[in-house]
Order: C-alpha cells, then sequence, then structure tokens
C-alpha cells in the first residue's frame, strides 16, 4: 500500500434519491465513464440485497457491494447465504460490505442488544468463507471499521477495510498501529488490504462553497450517532485531535441545535476528509491519499445534473490513474 504507479479504483454510494429505477438506468453511464464498484447503502430505509439483485440485472461490467449490510439483524449463515445469492446471479461481480454499525441504528431501529461487535464480525467472515462459494473460491469482504480492535480485524481477516471521514495526513497515527497488527496475523493467501475511502468530489474553480453541504451529515455523525460515550464517530474526530470541537458538537447536537453543531464542524476537517475545489487542489489530495495507502476512492460527485456527475467520474478516473 502506498506506492506511487498504481491505478486507485474509484467507486461510489448508490444515491437513489432520484428514483432507484431512474438512478439503475443512470449506472450503465457511470460504468461507461470508468466507475469500478457501487456501494448500495442500508440503514434505515429499504434493505441492500433486494437492490443489489437489481442492479446485478441490469449492469455488465462494475462491481456491486453492500455498503454496508449490518450484521445484527442476520444470522451469520444468512450473510453468507445472501452474499452466495448476490455472487451468483452477479455473474462473480459481489463483495460483502459488512459492519458492526452502531447502538443507533442496532438498538433504536432493529431492536436488538447491541452486544459483542468483534465476536459479531468474525463469525460471519469465517462462515462465509467455509460455505460461500457457487461462482468464485472466495467472495470479497470489506469490514466497515473504525475502532482499534475492529480495525485489526480487518487487517487480519477482510480484503477490504472501510473507514469513515479519512483524514490521510492522520490515518497511520489514528491507525497504524491496528492495520500493523492485523497484518502481522494476515493469511499470505488473502490479497493485499483494499483501502477504501470515502470522500465528496466537486472538481473545479467555483465549488469550494460546495463543501459546507458535508456539515450536517458530519454534525449527524459526531454529534448525534449515539449517545455520549457510546459514539464512535465522536470518538473518531477526538482521535484526529479535535476533542474540544467534538465535544461541543455533541453538546449542541444533542439539544437540538443542530445547525450550531453544523457549524461548529472545522473547517480543516472538513478539506482534509473531502475532495472538493480546483483541479490542482484536488490532485494534490488524491495524492495524500494514494500515499497514506488508499487503495480506492468511494466518492460522492457533487452536481446538479447527470452529465455533470458523469464528467466527475471521468476525472476522477483520470487523476487517480
Amino acid at each position: 500500500m502506498g506506492a506511487k504507479g498504481f491505478r486507485m479504483r474509484i467507486g461510489m454510494a448508490l444515491n437513489y434519491a432520484g428514483g432507484f429505477r431512474e438512478t439503475a438506468a443512470e449506472l450503465a453511464d457511470f460504468e461507461k465513464a470508468g466507475l469500478d464498484i457501487v456501494f448500495v447503502p442500508e440503514a434505515y430505509s429499504y434493505d441492500a440485497v433486494s437492490q443489489l439483485g437489481f442492479l446485478a440485472a441490469v449492469t455488465e461490467r462494475v462491481e456491486l457491494a453492500s455498503g454496508i449490510m449490518q450484521l445484527y439483524s442476520r444470522t451469520p449463515t444468512l450473510t453468507a447465504m445472501t452474499a452466495a445469492g448476490i455472487d451468483y446471479v452477479s455473474g462473480g461481480r459481489f463483495s460483502l460490505g459488512i459492519g458492526a454499525s452502531g447502538p443507533q441504528v442496532i438498538e433504536g431501529w432493529h431492536g436488538v442488544p447491541y452486544d459483542a461487535p468483534l465476536a459479531r464480525t468474525r463469525e460471519p467472515i469465517d462462515i462465509c468463507r467455509a460455505v460461500n462459494h457457487p461462482v468464485r473460491e472466495r467472495i470479497p469482504i470489506i469490514l466497515a471499521a473504525l475502532g482499534p480492535k475492529n480495525v485489526e480485524l480487518a487487517a487480519e481477516l477482510a480484503e477490504g477495510w472501510e473507514p469513515i471521514f479519512y483524514y490521510p495526513e492522520r490515518a497511520n497515527e489514528v491507525w497504524g498501529p491496528s492495520l500493523a497488527a492485523g497484518l502481522a496475523k494476515r493469511d499470505p493467501s488473502l490479497p493485499p488490504l483494499d483501502v477504501f475511502a470515502q470522500t465528496a468530489l466537486a472538481i473545479g474553480d467555483d465549488v469550494k462553497g460546495l463543501i459546507d453541504l458535508i456539515r450536517p451529515v458530519q454534525a449527524l455523525y459526531i454529534g448525534g450517532m449515539g449517545a455520549r460515550g457510546r459514539n464512535f464517530y465522536n470518538n473518531l474526530a477526538v482521535r484526529y485531535g479535535y476533542g474540544k470541537e467534538a465535544a461541543a458538537i455533541q453538546d449542541a447536537y444533542l439539544a437540538g441545535r443542530k445547525e450550531e453543531a453544523a457549524g461548529l464542524i472545522p473547517q480543516e476537517l472538513l478539506e482534509h476528509v473531502s475532495l472538493i475545489g480546483p483541479r490542482s487542489f484536488v490532485a494534490e489530495r488524491v495524492a495524500a491519499m494514494r500515499e497514506s495507502g488508499v487503495t480506492t476512492l468511494n466518492v460522492a460527485p457533487m452536481a446538479a445534473t447527470h452529465g455533470e456527475r458523469i464528467a466527475l467520474i471521468e476525472q476522477i478516473r483520470d487523476l487517480a490513474g
């Protein structure tokens, strides 16, 4: 990881705010523009599985991934069967993106206890590897992880690791020891760890203002995704060096002052976890991502029209090369 000269892959989360069928039809254009992998989310609205099956039928080349499929409402064996089923109907194009999620989703939405996240993560990986290979010997597993032990588990067992709010200049300080510990135990038959960086994308001389659109999302995660002491995203902001700001954001958000919380997100943090600015600036940020070990840029293209979003994918594909 971190070597110069390799082409980073380009991923994108499926955003079906404009209608799922319409988004699925547009995906063919992203495929032609060079998109390598598309992630289907699963949080509070629809499940990821039904949509992945639909996309398998209307795409040809692009890889499909769950991003992320939470582990508490499915038995480990069902998770393995589901992964095998999607891989089968997609002709071997599926990556199983899984994660423990957090108490807000697991207890608040699914109504089951949020317990033993490490064991909950390891068991389905072991079962998937043992039973689900109808098309390929191994379905790639991408583990969404933030905490030290879960990141170590990703580096040990998974094909890919997906953090959130990835800050390349501080990633090694925050996650380096956990990654090193996991990689030391990694089976040599596994490929090098694929590191996915989620990032907003806008390229141009007049796009800097778009960075403020990220504020409400970061405020939700840092301030509201979990109670005090049980918010992994708040903990990450602290580990990045924004302890004072993280506390203030959480205080404001939990008190219902969401706009105030959004305004408290440090500008420096926003700029370092996104790809928003002139082409030269974005090129520098892509280089920083590459140097820190990122192998796949999982971008959210910020543009008003489908054509402009396609152009952004084409541009970031060129910069990632």
